[in-house]
């Protein structure tokens, strides 16, 4: 070890360099000292004060100079002094190996031979260990050197001639910690001695290391807990608990990566919208951290108050755009924007940056989500577009982060052929196949990168379980006519569909004020949609105006504006949105009785 270049890292050292430089400054203003300095180390003759060379005792550098400039400085004349003779240093053959070796502050111990027979134990050694009888094999007097696992690692010093080191070894009832060296030495040979590998030993050097691995398990024990605390975090503004559809079967998964306490900022989210819809959203937030994290949650608040509106995907994404770009514009973050219609049979969704929607037909075909994809969030100057993908009964789709297909050295297109290879053979339920695509590619606890997958199901209902759905329409033709014409149809179909006398009659008045309200302010083509589920039933009045309906308070002698009143007082939810197609859709709910009741 470089003792020069680390003395300067001592405490205090710095600091009596600079006193010793300011003191000699001093000196030399004031004129003390006036001895010249030597120039040995150039080969150039030191001069005296009369330009004459120097006195020819002052040569080269060290600490004969130095002591001839402290004696003319003592001696107060300024001219020349006699030189005075250094003290002799000891040479270091004169030195005893047992008294250097006795006060080393580590533990030392010298065994000899293919035994490792005991040759010597300093006083710290025996401090520690207590004493130890010479001439003895070393796994019956030194039993802690088994304990600490370094017998083998003697017989391995023993046979290459070469160190080892072995670091953080437990003392016996992990009290302390040492970092071991072994090192191979020769003792002198002896007339006795016949065989060469009784000259050969090892020396034992115990250093403590106990305060250093003390702080180390500090250390590790609190990134542990920061690394808990910021998963806590990150799972916090998850969902807890995702909201399952009546047509949908969906389950996700987030996985943080790696060991370290900063956590991304991956997220996903299950909207129920109303009318049997449902919005589905997966984003990633690009870097790590509680940054990363926090506008994670911003954005994931946003996105649950925009589904509230009804609004398509595109306009979602808009507003998320310039959300963005407010609450940090040097984050970037990617998000894919679904909603499901079971009455359409398509999931129509918009992506600002974000992976490719997979989805698995039910004969094992996959099929890419194609464009439209813009940029990423908070880019600003993108007009998003919605494009749509079908998902028949019998499908499964997945919504993933780039964690799960990003690999260092690898295109990412590659990542994401081979989550098609395993999601073409995935089998099961939503949970079950979240967990095969994140062991098919690769995902455990030591994954460099956070992930989050979402997996959505249409399922194929076939025997009592169809029976639980049903759907029926009518078309509005004509004028008033078509009022009585609807009241009809809607008493006939909850009939058929056996509902109790009083949930049809309530759907009944639900669905009369909603095609009048059509028939009074919408314009034609107009619809009356009856939908079943197992938990609900459904009842939308589409039209071709884009006007939406609004409930307000109608005064005593008003003849109108009571209807949407009506229904929200009757049904369990109501509300409207623009189709794509324009005009827009009224719809109700109201929850089936349970049948365990």
């Amino acid at each position: 070890m470089n003792f020069t270049r680390w003395s300067a890292r001592f405490p205090g050292t710095q600091r009596r360099a600079a006193a010793r430089s300011e003191h000699a400054a001093a000196q030399a203003k004031r004129g003390e000292g006036s001895v010249p300095a030597a120039r040995g180390a150039a080969g150039h003759s030191a001069t005296g004060p009369d330009g004459g060379p120097a006195d020819p005792t002052v040569r080269g550098t060290g600490s004969a100079t130095a002591t001839t400039a402290a004696t003319a400085a003592a001696d107060g004349r300024g001219g020349p002094a006699a030189p005075v003779p250094a003290a002799p240093v000891p040479s270091l053959d004169e030195l005893s190996v047992r008294e250097v070796l006795g006060r080393l502050p580590a533990l030392v111990a010298l065994v000899h031979g293919p035994e490792h027979r005991v040759a010597y134990v300093n006083d710290a050694y025996t401090s520690g260990f207590g004493a130890r009888l010479p001439g003895a094999p070393a796994h019956l007097v030194l039993p802690e050197l088994g304990e600490l696992g370094l017998l083998p690692l003697l017989d391995q010093v023993q046979r290459s001639g070469k160190p080892r080191t072995a670091k953080n070894r437990t003392a016996p009832g992990g009290t302390s910690s040492y970092t071991v060296t072994c090192t191979p030495v020769e003792f002198p040979k002896t007339e006795a001695a016949s065989d060469v590998g009784v000259h050969t030993g090892v020396l034992i050097h115990l250093a403590d290391v106990t305060d250093h691995a003390e702080a180390v398990e500090r250390l590790r024990a609190s990134e542990r807990r920061q690394r808990e605390a910021a998963v806590t975090l990150q799972r916090s503004l998850l969902p807890q608990e995702l909201e399952q559809p009546d047509d949908l079967r969906v389950a996700a998964t987030y996985q943080p990566g790696g060991t370290e306490a900063a956590v991304g900022g991956d997220w996903y989210d299950v909207i129920t919208l109303g009318a049997g819809r449902t919005a589905l959203v997966i984003g990633d937030v690009m870097g790590r951290g509680v940054r990363a994290a926090a506008v994670m949650g911003q954005l994931r608040t946003a996105v649950r108050a925009y589904a509230r509106l009804d609004l398509p995907p595109h306009e979602v994404l808009q507003l998320l755009d310039g959300l963005a770009a407010e609450i940090d514009a040097s984050q970037i973050a990617t998000c894919v924007y679904a909603v499901h219609d079971p009455n359409e049979g398509l999931l129509a969704y918009a992506s600002a940056g974000h992976l490719p929607i997979l989805v698995r037909d039910e004969d094992g075909t996959v099929r890419r989500a194609a464009d439209p994809t813009g940029p990423p969030l908070g880019t600003g100057g993108w007009l998003h577009t919605s494009g749509t993908i079908a998902l028949g009964p019998g499908s499964t789709a997945v919504l993933y982060t780039d964690g799960l297909v990003e690999r260092r050295g690898e295109d990412i297109d590659e990542g994401v052929a081979a989550l098609e290879r395993a999601l073409s053979g995935a089998q099961g339920t939503p949970a079950v196949i979240c967990d095969r695509l994140m062991r098919a590619l690769g995902v455990d606890a030591d994954h460099d990168d956070d992930v989050a997958v979402m997996v959505l199901q249409q399922p194929a209902r076939t025997g009592a379980d169809a029976e639980l759905f049903h759907n029926a329409a009518l078309e509005l033709l004509g004028g008033i006519e078509a009022a009585p014409r609807a009241r009809a149809f809607a008493q006939g179909v909850l009939a058929s569909w056996r509902f109790p006398v009083e949930l049809c009659d309530l759907g009944v008045l639900a669905a009369s004020e909603l095609v009048a309200n059509s028939l009074q302010h919408g314009t034609p083509p107009m619809r009356l949609r009856l939908r079943r589920t197992d938990r609900r039933l459904i009842i939308e009045v589409t039209d071709g105006d884009d006007h939406l309906p609004r409930r307000r308070r109608a005064e005593p002698a008003d003849e109108t504006g009571r209807g949407i009143s009506i229904v929200a007082t009757i049904a369990s939810a109501w509300g409207s949105r623009r189709t794509p197609g324009g005009g827009k859709a009224v719809w109700c709910e109201f929850a089936l009785p349970d049948k365990d009741k």
